[in-house]
């Protein structure tokens, strides 16, 4: 895989325009590598670029954004680009307002609002897929239960 790509590689895979691009450096937000005068970014943070790219496409503010990575950084010692990994033990969720940080099955943190407030949730699809199971179970059960019946009658009518 290719060790760094160009600004203009990132523009032109990401969307962003040379000008976001060079600020976004210069504020913090998504620092490259340099190889002289050149930006070399890698890839993840090329991740990291089109994940806010298209979260500001949704709506939220560079602001936000920043508040996000600063957040993750100093309470998880983590990229945003972490968050997003296959296999990641935290996960970002949204409902198009905010933006939640979840860390474990039990545990949501509003990372906008109250960082240090969390939010525990219920997992209504394991509630339902239990109930599902359940029926399932039932069923099972039911037929079993009707098939002896059915076969004896059968076995008498046949003697």
């Amino acid at each position: 895989m290719k060790r760094g790509f160009s600004s203009k590689e990132v523009v032109g895979l990401t969307g962003i325009t040379p000008r976001q691009l060079q600020w976004w450096d210069e504020r913090g937000i998504v620092v490259p590598s340099r190889a002289g005068r050149r930006r070399l970014y890698s890839v993840d943070d090329l991740a990291e670029i089109a994940v806010i790219v298209e979260m500001r496409r949704k709506g939220f503010s560079l602001q936000r954004m920043r508040k996000i990575m600063r957040f993750l950084e100093r309470e998880f010692s983590r990229r945003l680009v972490d968050t997003i990994r296959r296999g990641s033990d935290t996960h970002l969720l949204t409902d198009g307002k905010n933006i939640f940080l979840e860390d474990s099955a039990q545990r949501v943190v509003d990372v906008l609002k109250n960082c240090r407030q969390p939010v525990f949730s219920i997992c209504l699809s394991d509630t339902v897929r239990q109930v599902h199971a359940d029926i399932r179970g039932w069923r099972k059960k039911a037929q079993q239960s009707v098939m002896p019946a059915a076969r004896s009658g059968r076995q008498r009518r046949l003697a």
